[in-house]
């Protein structure tokens, strides 16, 4: 039994996943004549080096770790479009281009990102089904701002979109709340369930980043999915204050008032304080916090069915502290490695909720059109 409580929480990746190149674009979407080469922010090294991390400390070997088949096209065209797949296809044999807006890829990228997808369907899978109580994959390319249509952000194809919609087609799962932390907005997420009533999207992001024409407060759904939209953006410089302020008033309470029967985190590490490309303070603690807030609320609500699905983050080496604190959350688990930043992010002026985020966050929570639910959730979350 201790084995078997040990290994409840799985670990997908695979190496394949890890050769995805963007191109020598550094911190920019394509190269320029003033533009000295540099390798491209959304490199491989941050999610190799938190897989290493893992190895390094003894955390992977408390957990079930699955090297699944990539996506076929079928799951993939249940979001994407036959003309996007196509197109990536043709890309690819031509070595590669760009496959809508910042979205850079080479001759070896769509298996990647096919096999990046593999890894949330069979994550998202096992734990509707579940295989495991909850699940953590270390997905790249990332997905979350995807399109049907087209590629966006560093993403070609929407992993956790093609996740959830295989495993509500297949029946292994009805009412899916999906949570994005990324620091940018889950764009491509949120379109895709924009208009249905069983899913329940919720993005806590950095207002006005990336993408800059979505991720308003006034996104909240349409027709029958009014209401199951919920963006929380942030002014830049929000720390853990804001945050935890954010999950306590708004991101708890509406997830709880959902009454999902899974739980899946786009789970990006760019709101760290260490990002090239957020201006948020957090530290590793406290994505080890919302990791574990999240768990005991999903043990309430939905037997603990959670999967957390790698996005963003782009500090090579920060994202691998910030990535196994979490991981150590989700398992349970009482292996920690030192974070020399912790303390000192933690330490940061600023870092407590400043009034100016106490207000807007209180305003949307009486400005969501189901602000009624929250109070009866409340409870719920204070009892998780």
């Amino acid at each position: 039994m201790q084995a078997e409580a040990t290994k409840a929480t799985a670990f997908y990746w695979h190496e394949r996943c890890f050769w995805h190149d963007p191109g020598a674009i550094g911190v920019f979407s394509a190269p320029g004549e003033f533009l000295q080469p540099q390798p491209a922010s959304e490199s491989p090294e941050s999610k190799r080096r938190l897989k290493n991390l893992l190895e390094v400390s003894g955390l992977i070997d408390e957990l079930t770790v699955v090297k699944p088949p990539p996506a076929t096209n079928e799951d993939l065209a249940r979001f994407h479009t036959w003309r996007y797949l196509e197109a990536l296809e043709a890309g690819t044999l031509r070595g590669g281009g760009d496959a809508g807006d910042c979205a850079p890829y080479t001759a070896g990228s769509l298996a990647a990102a096919k096999q990046s997808a593999g890894l949330a369907i069979a994550a998202v899978e096992d734990v509707a089904r579940g295989r495991h109580r909850n699940a953590y994959a270390l997905c790249r390319p990332p997905g979350h701002h995807a399109e049907a249509d087209r590629g966006r952000g560093f993403c070609l194809l929407g992993n956790i979109p093609v996740a959830v919609m295989r495993a509500r087609a297949l029946g292994q799962v009805r009412r899916v709340a999906i949570l994005d932390w990324d620091v940018h907005h889950g764009n491509g997420t949120q379109d895709a369930f924009y208009d249905d009533p069983e899913v329940f999207s919720v993005s806590i992001h950095q207002a006005a980043n990336f993408p800059l024409e979505s991720g308003g407060f006034d996104e909240q759904g349409e027709g029958a999915g009014q209401g199951a939209n919920l963006n929380l953006p942030l002014p830049p410089g929000c720390g853990i204050g804001a945050y935890r302020h954010a999950f306590t008033r708004l991101v708890l309470p509406a997830l709880a008032a959902f009454r999902p029967e899974l739980i899946v985190v786009a789970c990006g590490y760019d709101a760290c304080g260490k990002d090239p490309l957020g201006k948020m303070l957090l530290n590793s603690a406290m994505f080890a916090e919302m990791t574990a807030q999240l768990k005991a609320l999903a043990e309430r609500l939905c037997d603990g069915r959670l999967a957390m699905i790698h996005e963003g983050g782009y500090s090579e080496g920060y994202v691998p502290l910030c990535g196994h604190a979490a991981i150590a959350a989700l398992a349970g688990s009482a292996t920690r490695v030192h974070d020399p930043q912790n303390d000192e992010i933690a330490a940061w002026g600023y870092q407590s909720l400043q009034p100016h985020q106490h207000e807007l966050i209180e305003r949307w929570r009486q400005g969501w059109s189901l602000h009624g639910a929250l109070d009866e959730a409340d409870a719920l979350v204070a009892a998780s």
